[in-house]
């Protein structure tokens, strides 16, 4: 098996690419090993390794976050190992389909039943211009809201916690919203 890496805009961050599906559908998100005990035995796996503080499932691509102090030299080795070990192991991915951080649901959406037109074509954009560039980045962003000219969005993977996140809210997501519609005034981030 051979693993690919990459980097992302995000240097806490290292994108793993196993040559094969890692979620069929959605992305799961652990920001802390609790999350994962229970939930996925690889992102349980990758916890144990030490320096790990975060690790982000997508379709063909793991993504895993570190804390300030090691380098990615000597944990990379590790990680690589750790994730080659569970592939190997033919256990999934995800200890029950549609736990984690899994098909992104309307779940926890927010916004006025008079603006159902404007927040289609919203996440429309989302899904077919933004969500695939973030991906690239070992990323996801989801909707979470609109009110009064402002879109709220959940950044997750290499995106949480980037350097760079405030920018491509700003500037990049934001004025490509504001260029289809015009309604759209502002980009927030929340948790």
């Amino acid at each position: 098996m051979f693993i690919q890496t990459e980097a992302t805009p995000n240097p806490a961050t290292l994108k793993f690419l196993p040559g094969r599906v890692v979620l069929e559908e959605g992305t799961a998100d652990f920001r802390e090993a609790e999350s994962a005990a229970e939930t996925s035995p690889l992102a349980e796996r990758l916890f144990s390794v030490s320096g790990v503080t975060g690790v982000f499932f997508g379709y063909d691509f793991i993504t895993v976050t570190k804390e300030d102090g090691p380098d990615w030299q000597h944990l990379k080795p590790a990680i690589l190992g750790t994730i080659m070990e569970h592939f190997m192991s033919g256990q999934p991915v995800m200890a029950k389909a549609g736990l984690g951080g899994l098909p992104v649901s309307d779940e926890g959406e927010f916004y006025d039943e008079a603006d159902e037109e404007i927040v289609s074509t919203i996440k429309e954009l989302l899904d077919t211009r933004v969500r695939p560039a973030v991906a690239q980045d070992g990323g996801d962003i989801t909707f979470r809201g609109y009110e009064k000219g402002t879109v709220f969005l959940h950044m997750k993977g290499a995106c949480a916690g980037c350097p760079s996140s405030t920018a491509t809210l700003k500037h990049g997501i934001q004025n490509l919203l504001h260029h289809f519609v015009p309604e759209v005034r502002e980009v927030e981030q929340v948790l």
